[in-house]
């Protein structure tokens, strides 16, 4: 009798801001019909369109003798896969309502156990929903889809609760980074991969591995998805292959470009996760190690930044912050050059991996936009 094998750690899941997406779009497809449906086809913000059960929908009358619904609620339960994440099963809940008079217009907010901002370097509006943008326009773009015979006269309300996230909260950095009251509402592709996973990891070294049969002598490591397509931009001559996204397991990565003889390595990533290496770190999972602010204020005065300014940075909790800051003071591209400096001298040093391969640094901005590039035959550590 054959033993049934079951393959664990790979099963992918959906984030914060899909379930969003899905419970608005129901929620609205309950104004417009009536009737909050059970299951729900959502766009996500990749591209795919995926299936989410409904609970908890139900639709509202403003007064007893109105013909239509103003307001629905729907929830969608998270399914996190297998990615440890803290904010598996939370409950992504959608208010809307019609606004009158209000043609065309999609209103996001935020409700209970989902943060406010309250500090700058987010990329988000201090004192707004911990919303990110990408899952904004995910959610207006599912609203705007399912809505547009309501929309054609009137506006809608999107009111985003999450009922368990003060708690969930509190086993994030939230906090720390000035998100008050819950979590934030986040996701570039709609779809968790279970980064955290020794899955994962293995499927990074596996990606290495297939990179060094291609006979390039490269492999690409970005941090994700938005930071791959800028990557695969700058590389063009390269096929897919040569491109893994190593998610947080830069160790891993770079040891088995080694043990695979690989002559060059090509890093693509933005401010946050490189600032994370150039200190030292090669695990940059937000739970193993916090944002070196230090570090760049000392990057920021390298380059001219005034010492109140640079005071700010070092204070500051992310590195978005000195990003924005530099930007400010038409620094920004001399700001993401020092840093990716700092990343080839970091990793090149002799007790790291000096001498074992060629090493690229490519950074882009939140947009997916170069900003800078070093390269350690032009700028040879010291």
């Amino acid at each position: 009798m054959m033993e049934k094998t079951v393959r664990r750690g790979t099963r992918t899941g959906f984030t914060t801001g899909a379930c969003s997406a899905a419970a608005a779009r129901a929620a609205v497809l309950g104004l417009v019909h009536g009737a909050v449906p059970e299951v729900v086809d959502c766009l996500l913000p990749n591209g795919d369109t995926v299936r989410f059960a409904v609970n908890d929908g139900r639709c509202d009358v403003s007064t007893p003798d109105a013909t239509a619904p103003a307001t629905a609620h729907a929830m969608v339960i998270k399914d996190a896969g297998d990615d440890p994440d803290c904010t598996d099963k939370a409950h992504l809940t959608a208010d809307v309502r019609v606004l009158p008079g209000e043609a065309g217009v999609v209103r996001l907010c935020g409700g209970f156990g989902v943060g406010t901002v309250t500090m700058a370097g987010l990329g988000l509006e201090v004192g707004g929903p911990a919303i990110n943008p990408v899952p904004r326009r995910n959610i207006e773009d599912n609203v705007r889809a399912a809505g547009a015979p309501l929309l054609a006269h009137a506006g809608l309300e999107v009111t985003i609760s999450v009922p368990q996230g003060v708690e969930m909260a509190r086993k994030t950095l939230n906090a720390r980074l000035g998100i008050l009251g819950g979590i934030s509402i986040l996701g570039t592709t709609g779809i968790v991969k279970p980064y955290s996973t020794s899955a994962y990891r293995a499927s990074v070294v596996q990606g290495v591995q297939v990179a060094a049969t291609l006979g390039h002598g490269v492999v690409v490591l970005t941090t994700g998805g938005r930071t791959e397509q800028f990557a695969m931009k700058e590389r063009a001559a390269l096929p897919p292959a040569c491109f893994v996204q190593m998610g947080d397991f830069l160790r891993y990565a770079l040891d088995e470009a080694v043990a695979q003889g690989l002559t060059e390595v090509v890093i693509g990533g933005m401010v946050g996760k490189l600032t994370k290496i150039a200190q030292g770190e090669t695990i940059t999972h937000a739970n193993r190690a916090e944002v070196d602010t230090e570090l760049l204020a000392q990057l920021a005065a390298g380059i001219g930044a005034p010492p109140e300014v640079c005071a700010e940075i070092a204070a500051a909790e992310t590195a978005r912050f000195a990003a924005e800051r530099m930007q400010a003071l038409g620094l920004a591209t001399a700001f993401h050059e020092a840093l990716a400096q700092a990343v080839v001298r970091t990793l090149m040093a002799p007790d790291r991996y000096g001498g074992k391969f060629r090493l690229q640094v490519l950074v882009c901005d939140f947009d997916g936009q170069k900003m800078a590039e070093a390269d350690s035959t032009l700028f040879p550590p010291t």
